[in-house]
């Protein structure tokens, strides 16, 4: 990412600068991966072929192309736009393709339907995967995918009053849309309600909350949606920043659906998407009835039982091998950037810190449930005693936290000319709209819309969005939370000020730092309830909720901005995608708060700190307790040593983020530790994760060095059939956990550690 505008046309080996994917924070190089998958969809479509004589739109596109890029490669440190002279456009809607038919309908019930559909397998997968990691996917590209291979045969097959017809891009890209909102939301559940219910600030279990995580959620799942549309013109048609998932799932889309051998290339598609799904789904539910054989291999275990005794130590650290799909999935999407700095954060953490804090008597931890000699337990999270008996869990959350929020505010600090303009452009159309009067635009401010006046978003409908989830906001926070109107405002406004820091990043790097967002939101409520003298219980609650606003007004707003960039690109219609958007984002309130129960019915370790070992590691859950405690309570409840430790990784991650914006040429990005991924290691008390991105970057990396048209075709496909096949399959382990007929009741213990059940 640089400090200075994005340039307009990006290529191969420079597409993006440095996703999300968490959440959130994790920084990957979309560079080795988006832009494989870009490249590939424009062959397909023939989008790359200036000099097709039937494409005379397209010589003077990239005429203007070229002469764009010798102007950026100048004064724009983004730099290297070109390989092989093709270019990719991030910018212009694509040409129009004269064999297509004309799509008359682009909202339609079945998109709708199927998007729904998709986004809700989504939505239970993030559940699932934000508590294992804290990172979550979005919908773009299996919805782009597998709405495409359902709607396609379907608009073929059935009749047209049974919703047969042409099914086009347009139409594909709103269910891919409704998709994307439909499967949001899940990380105020990966969050800030579990921190909740951990604090005890809550009902006993979610269940008897039932009503209240719902309308909670309906207050989260509109205000995004609504920022966002007055935010289209500045950061799409002004600033032109890249979006790098909606452009993925535009280019995605159109191969799909233009090109000579578009056919065949979305059955390969889809068809890999399929296997890979079904293999995830199936050895998730399997491995859960042999999970010492089938799921995790403790190899030092098995090295301890065979007479290396003291290696039994690597066991209690968490070093063990985890068959997960989902997460070497990730890795494949991500690259090796992200992948190799959440290990090397592990390894730190982990491998190094732990034990010497542990050696220096500076955390403490306990012996493990399997009576194995030397075995400990080091991630439980008991607060009898934090500062003068930490675990050593409870000790890395605090580096771990700091460097979150170092790192994504050092970001945003790097781009605040951008933010500051969008703001004062987004202000000042509110203004023009509500008081009548002109606002006064400079040239630079003068934005041409190229999309119909019918297509676009009206302001009373986006406008009338808002007002209503205003409304319910305040009355939702007064009467079940017992929230003031004015600090419900208040949270509001920083809600809308934090969904800007949030659309910048996903522009510029596709990443969108919420859960940091959360919990700047968190600091900020937390001096507020001090202010206001409330009780430390109190206190923790509101910046707990305020903190969950925030978060959720930047997801939405991240994830529909990046629709409309796709949609832009697509000739879309703003309006339908929005209309779509608003559906799917009624399905993810069920469908997150939903999912969430199951989890926590099936697992209440994930409420509970007494469980001292869990299944979910629920990282974010600590850092958003970590930070709710610290802001509410009357003195600092961290360790010294870990808080020195802390604010030397903090600086340390902001001197990285200003060298890479000040110092370090984009093109070596790659190479600059990512802080973010780094600080989840340490949050995470389990290192099998890592590995698995690891493996799966590594997997990545040289398949598409030795097998580059089989990584065009495959890679993208496969890994988000192995993160969608897992998220679901952890469903399915739910609802067999609660009927009582889980591997830990008829499952074998072989190959896990004591003969305990390691499942």
């Amino acid at each position: 990412m640089t400090s200075t505008r994005m340039g307009k046309h990006l290529t191969f080996e420079n597409l993006m600068p440095d996703k999300s994917f968490h959440k959130s924070s994790d920084q990957h190089d979309p560079t080795s991966s988006l832009r494989d998958m870009i490249s590939n969809a424009i062959h397909q479509s023939g989008i790359s072929n200036p000099d097709d004589p039937t494409s005379p739109e397209m010589k003077e596109k990239y005429s203007t192309s070229i002469s764009t890029v010798e102007r950026n490669s100048q004064d724009d440190d983004s730099g290297e736009l070109v390989s092989g002279g093709r270019f990719i456009n991030t910018d212009d809607p694509f040409p129009i393709d004269p064999d297509s038919p004309v799509e008359e309908r682009q909202l339609t019930i079945r998109a709708l339907l199927v998007g729904c559909l998709l986004g809700a397998v989504i939505s239970a997968s993030n559940v699932y995967l934000g508590l294992k990691t804290g990172w979550t996917f979005g919908a773009s590209l299996f919805g782009s995918i597998f709405g495409f291979a359902i709607l396609k045969p379907f608009s073929t097959a059935a009749p047209s009053w049974l919703g047969g017809g042409y099914f086009g891009p347009k139409e594909n890209n709103v269910c891919q849309s409704a998709a994307s909102a439909a499967g949001s939301l899940g990380l105020l559940f990966t969050s800030g309600f579990p921190a909740a219910y951990q604090l005890g600030l809550l009902s006993a279990s979610p269940r008897d909350d039932i009503g209240r995580l719902f309308t909670f959620t309906i207050c989260c799942a509109f205000f995004g949606l609504a920022f966002s549309i007055p935010l289209r013109k500045f950061y799409i048609l002004k600033l032109k920043l890249v979006f790098p998932s909606g452009v993925a799932a535009a280019y995605t889309i159109r191969s799909l659906h233009v090109g000579k051998n578009a056919a065949t290339d979305a059955k390969k598609k889809t068809k890999a998407l399929l296997i890979s799904f079904c293999f995830a789904i199936t050895l998730r539910v399997v491995s859960e009835y042999a999970p010492g054989l089938l799921w995790d291999w403790h190899i030092f275990y098995a090295l301890n039982r065979v007479g290396w005794e003291s290696i039994i130590a690597a066991e209690s650290w968490g070093w063990i091998w985890e068959w997960t799909p989902a997460f070497i999935g990730a890795g494949m999407l991500t690259g090796i950037n992200s992948s190799y700095s959440f290990l090397s954060g592990s390894f730190l953490a982990w491998a190094i810190i732990g034990p010497v804090i542990v050696h220096t008597g500076k955390a403490f931890g306990i012996p493990a449930a399997t009576s194995i000699p030397g075995q400990m337990n080091y991630a439980s999270m008991s607060l009898s005693d934090p500062i003068n008996h930490p675990s050593p869990r409870y000790w890395l959350v605090w580096p771990g936290t700091l460097m979150l929020l170092c790192t994504s505010f050092t970001e945003v600090a790097c781009n605040w000319k951008s933010i500051y303009s969008a703001a004062r452009f987004a202000i000042g159309a509110l203004s023009e709209r509500f008081s009548g009067h002109t606002y006064e635009k400079n040239n630079e401010e003068e934005i041409m819309d190229p999309v119909p006046p019918e297509d676009r978003v009206p302001f009373w409908l986006w406008g009338g969005v808002l007002v209503a989830s205003i409304v319910i906001t305040c009355s939702v926070m007064g009467v079940q939370y017992g929230q003031n109107v004015g600090i419900t405002i208040l949270a509001i406004v920083f809600a809308f000020l934090f969904s800007f820091i949030g659309c910048e990043s996903a522009g510029r790097t596709n990443i969108n730092p919420v859960t940091s967002i959360g919990n700047a939101s968190q600091l900020i409520f937390g001096g507020i309830g001090k202010g206001q003298g409330y009780s430390v219980q109190r206190g923790e609650l509101l910046n707990s909720l305020s903190g969950m606003l925030a978060l959720g007004a930047a997801e939405q707003a991240a994830d529909m901005i990046s629709d409309l960039k796709a949609t832009h690109l697509l000739r879309a219609s703003p309006k339908a995608v929005f209309c779509g958007q608003l559906t799917g984002a009624v399905v993810s309130i069920f469908m997150a708060a939903g999912v969430y129960i199951v989890f926590s019915t099936a697992y209440p370790c994930i409420n509970d700190l007494t469980y001292t070992t869990c299944s979910f590691p629920t990282p974010d859950v600590q850092s958003w307790r970590a930070v709710g405690v610290a802001v509410s309570s009357s003195t600092l409840p961290i360790p010294p040593s870990s808080g020195y430790t802390a604010i030397g990784l903090g600086i340390a991650a902001v001197i990285s983020v200003v060298m890479k914006h000040t110092v370090v040429p984009p093109k070596y990005h790659i190479w600059v530790p990512n802080f973010n991924a780094i600080g989840i290691g340490f949050i995470m008390n389990v290192c099998t994760y890592p590995l698995a991105m690891f493996f799966g970057s590594t997997i990545a990396f040289f398949w598409r060095r030795m097998f580059f048209s089989h990584y065009e075709m495959y890679c993208f496909a496969v890994a988000a059939g192995f993160i969608a096949g897992e998220g679901l399959g952890g469903i399915v382990n739910a609802v067999l956990t609660i009927t009582g007929v889980s591997g830990a009741v008829y499952g074998t213990t072989v190959g896990c550690p004591g003969g305990l059940y390691c499942g």
